[in-house]
């Protein structure tokens, strides 16, 4: 028997590579596709460690399928006296296993940013 998650069984973390820290602030967006259409689910925004593990409920269960999360980022960079390329950042992704705990991190500076699947 699995022992029941403390956290949203989807949640990401943001790191602000040309800093060094925790991206704080950054609003963000969970959408599912549904009939060949990305519907949002949920929003939040990260918090002073760049973390966002309450984007759904612990107890909600999610379905196998394909997710979006999506970062405000300019509004970030903007906030900070920066400007950037990118003013928003979409990470597409697949759900193959809704028993799992599915962690996507974003690394971002102010014109590249990379991600990967965490746990």
């Amino acid at each position: 028997m699995s022992k029941p998650s403390s956290r949203s069984p989807i949640t990401t973390h943001v790191l602000d590579l040309s800093t060094g820290l925790p991206a704080s602030d950054i609003h963000v967006r969970l959408d599912e596709l549904r009939h060949n259409v990305f519907q949002p689910i949920a929003k939040s925004k990260t918090n002073s460690d760049g973390r966002v593990e309450d984007l759904l409920p612990v107890s909600q269960e999610i379905a196998t399928g394909t997710y979006k999360l999506i970062f405000i980022t300019g509004e970030y960079f903007k906030s900070r006296g920066e400007t950037s390329f990118y003013p928003t950042v979409e990470i597409t992704f697949n759900i193959t296993d809704a028993t799992r705990h599915h962690h996507v991190p974003l690394l971002l500076s102010p014109f590249g940013y990379s991600t990967y699947r965490g746990n």
